[in-house]
């Protein structure tokens, strides 16, 4: 029997017909065959959600979930597959034709959040930020101009914006051909403004905070991707780095956006589909 739904982390079943079809074809119905799947793909989501959402270790994973082995290696697996990016973009093209924009973003914004890592981080991939004093790593997110993501990069905090955005935005370059302008703060002015036009034929804007200004400013553009990392950060696995592989953190950061993003389509029909349940309980009191 499949487990009823229980945690707020658990995906409802609008958003589940969203994402199902997005995944890969269990290994038994391809044409060179395999085993059967043991456990429902569902309640494997439910617990990668789960873990995301409430930031407890694997091994951690309540009772009614599947093995933790098993919900971890199907999130190793599907990251390595590259299966949440594509369920990231066609989740994004979704929310865009419904809010009547053309499925793929044109104008996107650029920006880096350094973390503390755990001690589960190793040497290599961890660094010391000495503007943000912080020791661990840093993600790179870029966003189209109403904050929905396209790519993230983890790599560690002693990398600069600038050295980091040369590799994002060669790779934003082949995944997204259409791109055009990229928005960005003063720590990515400099000789990347014209490397990005001569060699990715990009134009890189920056924003930079007013001399004069005093306190918190909101800034143009920027306040987007600023957004977009405080929603992240919603999700307490990603208050501080935990993943020993750079690809696993960047999987998370993604299912966190992932969420984010089906709670958003499914929001009003997830709604109607309690108010009943509600209601009839109210009677019954």
């Amino acid at each position: 029997m499949s487990r009823h739904r229980c945690y707020p982390s658990d995906t409802y079943d609008d958003e589940w017909a969203l994402i199902e079809p997005l995944l890969p074809p269990p290994a038994c119905e391809s044409p060179k065959g395999g085993r059967p799947e043991k456990h429902p793909r569902r309640e494997v989501v439910d617990a990668i959600r789960y873990v995301v959402d409430t930031g407890c270790k694997w091994r951690a994973l309540p009772r009614d979930f599947p093995p933790w082995r098993t919900c971890y290696n199907f999130m190793a697996r599907w990251a390595a597959a590259g299966v949440v990016g594509q369920i990231r973009d066609q989740l994004r093209k979704r929310i865009r034709r419904e809010m009547g924009r053309a499925p793929g973003a044109v104008a996107t914004v650029i920006d880096s959040q350094s973390v503390k890592a755990a001690e589960t981080v190793g040497r290599d991939s961890r660094g010391y930020d000495g503007a943000k004093k912080i020791n661990g790593r840093k993600r790179h997110l870029v966003v189209d101009t109403k904050g929905l993501p396209l790519f993230v990069m983890v790599t560690p905090a002693d990398t600069t914006d600038r050295d980091a955005a040369k590799e994002v935005l060669f790779r934003l370059r082949l995944m997204h051909p259409e791109i055009t302008i990229v928005w960005a703060d003063s720590g990515y002015a400099g000789q990347l403004v014209t490397w990005a036009k001569k060699h990715l034929n990009l134009t890189l804007k920056t924003i930079s905070r007013p001399k004069d200004a005093t306190g918190f400013v909101i800034l143009p553009r920027r306040w987007v991707v600023e957004r977009s990392l405080a929603w992240i950060m919603h999700a307490r696995r990603h208050a501080r780095d935990y993943e020993r592989l750079i690809q696993h953190s960047e999987s998370l950061i993604t299912w966190a956006a992932i969420t984010l993003m089906t709670r958003r389509i499914t929001r009003r029909s997830s709604r109607r589909s309690r108010q009943p349940a509600s209601r009839e309980a109210t009677t019954r009191d």
